[in-house]
């Protein structure tokens, strides 16, 4: 999809649709959703899957390293018995062993460790909720780049803008969508272009 007479005012080269010159990498990427800091490289029309992917592996491997440690720590305290152990508090009673005593009596016995347990269940938190992002672009065929350009941002410049309650809403509907199976094809099954050879 080219529009008609559309330019690229920084590389002279003619636009497809939803394409975007990326400053950073200084050249025109079809299908633009943003340049990733972590792979050193635009995410495009041809790279979208193969980043979904990379994040679906990321956020797997955050949660299984949570989950071993996790369950490293579970066996130490069944193992030693402490659950079961009693302590003094400061004026003098016997008290049972809870919660936030084994977390306290771990930290200080393991401080690398329960620190690392934090860590990564923030950071799989923290990765689940953009790849849950990332797949509902790819499922309403959208990027980025144009979610954070969709009429929310309009708002958020102008947030002086008083709306008036007898205007009737504006239903917005993008254009790219084809449906959720279609969406998710064109991500990850792309049409390779296909060039015809020239009779001699």
């Amino acid at each position: 999809m080219f529009p008609k007479n559309s330019r690229c005012p920084t590389c002279d080269l003619r636009k497809p649709a939803r394409s975007k010159h990326c400053r950073l990498c200084d050249r025109c990427v079809h299908r633009f959703d943003h340049h990733c800091v972590w792979v050193n490289n635009c995410i495009g029309a041809w790279n979208t899957r193969y980043f979904l992917i990379y994040l679906l592996t990321l956020t797997a491997s955050a949660a299984t390293i949570a989950t071993v440690t996790a369950a490293f720590l579970l066996r130490l305290v069944t193992v030693s018995d402490l659950y079961q152990e009693t302590y003094l508090d400061d004026l003098g009673h016997f008290q049972a062993v809870d919660t936030v005593f084994l977390i306290q009596h771990l930290f200080l016995a393991f401080p690398r460790i329960v620190f690392l347990l934090g860590f990564v269940i923030v950071l799989s938190m923290l990765l689940t909720g953009y790849l849950c992002f990332a797949l509902y672009l790819a499922s309403t065929n959208q990027t980025t780049n144009e979610w954070y350009k969709g009429d929310w941002a309009w708002c958020q410049r102008w947030p002086l803008v008083a709306w008036s309650p007898s205007a009737e809403p504006q239903i917005h509907q993008n254009i790219h969508s084809n449906g959720f199976r279609s969406n998710l094809r064109e991500i990850f099954l792309p049409a390779t272009p296909s060039y015809k050879k020239k009779k001699k």
